[in-house]
């Protein structure tokens, strides 16, 4: 069972009203875009985080297996099993790679 955690050098902050923008449009059936979420700072640069890859963000806490955030992603989003367990694992490998993430 992978669990990973944030990096705690990583600066972050959930960009609410953007957040909500985005939830919007994806319950009225709308592509929500690319619109930042989850704002990251790293080493002086800002980046950010759309819709999904800032929800994976905020559900990295250091308890909850890789599985577990699927789970809650398929219950949140009506997106197959398959598809949301390939985008997390290739999410959270590039993470990963940049050092924002931590195994715990």
């Amino acid at each position: 069972m992978t669990i990973l955690k944030k990096n705690p050098a990583i600066i972050w902050r959930v960009e609410r009203q953007r957040e909500a923008e985005a939830k919007q449009a994806l319950a009225a059936g709308d592509d929500p875009g690319e619109r930042g979420t989850v704002l990251l700072i790293e080493s002086g640069t800002m980046h950010q985080l759309n819709l999904i890859g800032g929800t994976i963000w905020q559900l990295l806490d250091g308890t909850r297996s890789l599985a577990d955030i699927v789970a809650e992603l398929a219950a949140e989003y009506d997106a197959p099993n398959t598809e949301l367990v390939a985008d997390v694992e290739a999410f959270t490998t590039d993470l990963l790679q940049r050092g924002w993430l931590l195994h715990d």
